[in-house]
């Protein structure tokens, strides 16, 4: 069970990476902060793979990287942008749809079938999403999922989430064919470079801000491929997206968002959701 270690540290890691995300988007360009978050985790990565070594890189690694690193760009890019816009309490739920996404994703790309269980976690995770906007019902019964889809954020989130359930899949080929550690850095170098272009003219200030993003976005991709090289992606992902409820908690309390009972209530049952799909 040492995945699950990995995969909770994974998402304590992911929490605090929004948490410093959502501060710095106050007064940073979100290209910025995108583009930080790959680019200032590496010098808390590169060290780390002199220990390591540098591994046999299997055939299909280039073919994955390319194709991992460009589809990462988007999404940061995406994550950033509905972060900003949106409640923390509203966007970062919405990244528990990905193991559902994950159910159609992970058959196609890598093989991987999870549990029947995952008809109970749809309804569960369908139902949370509900809750996130309950108050809305006065206004007629679908009114929660309405108020969802209205808000720019929340569509942004659901894009990423979807888009990540394919690329987690190809994160697994791509540290198939090297090692956890140096996927990651592999990744995040041409990630930085892809987004150079977007931010060289843009002013970067309130470096320590991005550099705890960075910090904390390093530690969140060596637990996750970790965890992932040891059993299957959507049980690592399944556990990653219990962040999600750290990211209600920290929007009310340091952001002040309201609706923190429904949204916290409503985060909780997607997450039993996500469980159902994915562990046995």
């Amino acid at each position: 069970m040492l995945w699950l270690l990995f995969a909770i540290l994974s998402a304590l890691f992911e929490s605090l990476k929004d948490l410093f995300s959502k501060k710095s988007l106050k007064d940073t360009d979100e290209y910025v902060v995108a583009w930080a978050l790959p680019c200032f985790a590496l010098p808390f990565l590169i060290p780390a793979l002199v220990v390591t070594g540098i591994p046999h890189l299997g055939e299909r690694f280039w073919l994955a990287l390319l194709s991992g690193a460009s589809l990462y760009v988007v999404t940061l890019i995406l994550y950033m942008r509905a972060i900003r816009i949106s409640d923390l309490s509203i966007t970062v739920p919405m990244l528990t749809f990905t193991p559902l996404f994950m159910l159609m994703t992970s058959p196609l790309l890598v093989g991987e079938f999870p549990d029947w269980n995952g008809l109970i976690g749809i309804l569960l995770i369908v139902c949370g999403s509900y809750l996130l906007n309950i108050n809305e019902k006065a206004h007629g019964y679908f009114a929660p999922f309405k108020a969802l889809v209205r808000d720019n954020g929340a569509r942004l989130m659901l894009l990423v989430a979807f888009i990540w359930s394919i690329t987690s899949n190809i994160d697994k080929i791509g540290l198939q064919n090297s090692s956890p550690l140096f996927w990651v850095i592999a990744v995040d170098t041409v990630a930085a470079i892809l987004l150079l272009p977007v931010v060289k003219r843009a002013e970067i200030t309130k470096i320590s801000g991005l550099l705890k993003i960075g910090f904390f976005g390093g530690l969140t991709a060596i637990a996750q491929m970790t965890a992932i090289s040891l059993t299957l992606v959507a049980y690592v992902i399944s556990v990653k997206r219990t962040s999600a409820i750290i990211g209600v908690l920290s929007g009310h309390l340091v952001f002040k968002e309201s609706g923190l009972r429904e949204r916290l209530c409503g985060v909780i049952v997607m997450v039993v959701g996500v469980m159902f799909i994915t562990l046995k």
